[in-house]
């Protein structure tokens, strides 16, 4: 069974470091993926407005008979339902389609600077917080400029920034930043979409300890302190890749892992919006 540990969150909350995207995930296998995943010993799932399988994420968390408690479940808002009232009419959808009564975390999917809205976005998932609706909030895709600018408009930190990273893109100066403010890193593209898997340096390191070149990655991930949901449509890979916790990278794997590096994004650069 998969047994992530939590990570503290500033609001006194705490996140299981291991999850499952259902980014891309169809929506006819996502809940019979998440019921398997649970059932494996998953217990954190992320999906947002966007993905259109939020009903299917929640059919498979109810699928699985476990206690809504013992699930971490996240959404996210997406950009053209930014702003105050419109957000909380879009958590109301989401909510809807979840069948959930509370969502453990929600997110603001993207900052849109262009379209200036998300200080208003802001003030209304810290509404739906007060109100107990939502257990967490924090946001998605945001640069410091954008999460300072949250914090002096409303004196609200976030308490989880979720961003591409993986071994070329590592963004340790975003994750130190972060750190020095009390927010934890939520990785996505973990895997750089699978674009890592035929490295050579990864394919030796995995070899000495007997895993995948995927599993090293989650591992090098987990060992960051970072939060991770790689995802899958396959339930057996879902099982591989939680399969990290009886080993740990050494300084010298880490070294190697960090000539991956080449600053790389797999998706878009979200200060350009």
């Amino acid at each position: 069974m998969i047994a992530a540990p939590r990570v503290p969150l500033s609001d006194g909350s705490s996140i299981p470091q291991l999850g499952v995207g259902t980014y891309k995930v169809p929506a006819e296998v996502t809940a019979d993926l998440v019921a398997g995943a649970l059932a494996a010993g998953y217990r954190h799932v992320d999906t947002a407005a966007l993905y259109g399988n939020e009903r299917e994420v929640g059919e498979g968390v109810r699928a699985s008979g476990l206690a809504r408690d013992e699930v971490f479940v996240t959404t996210k808002v997406w950009n053209d339902d930014q702003g105050y009232d419109e957000t909380l009419r879009a958590f109301d959808q989401s909510a809807a389609r979840l069948g959930l009564d509370r969502v453990d975390l929600y997110l603001i999917h993207w900052p849109i600077p262009s379209a200036d809205r998300y200080v208003d976005t802001w003030r209304a998932l810290m509404r739906l917080q007060e109100e107990g609706r939502v257990t967490s909030i924090g946001v998605s895709n945001f640069s410091p400029t954008h999460i300072e600018r949250l914090r002096d408009e409303t004196g609200v930190l976030p308490v989880i920034d979720q961003v591409e990273l993986h071994p070329r893109f590592p963004q340790r100066d975003l994750v130190d930043w972060n750190t020095a403010h009390g927010i934890v890193t939520e990785s996505w593209a973990p895997l750089a979409r699978g674009g890592l898997l035929d490295e050579p340096v990864l394919a030796g390191i995995a070899a000495r300890y007997g895993k995948t070149p995927a599993q090293v990655v989650v591992r090098w991930h987990l060992d960051r302190g970072l939060v991770v949901f790689p995802k899958s449509v396959s339930l057996d890979r879902l099982r591989e890749n939680g399969d990290v916790f009886d080993f740990v990278l050494d300084a010298d794997d880490h070294d190697a892992i960090a000539t991956l590096e080449t600053g790389e994004r797999t998706g878009r650069d979200p200060d350009l919006d």
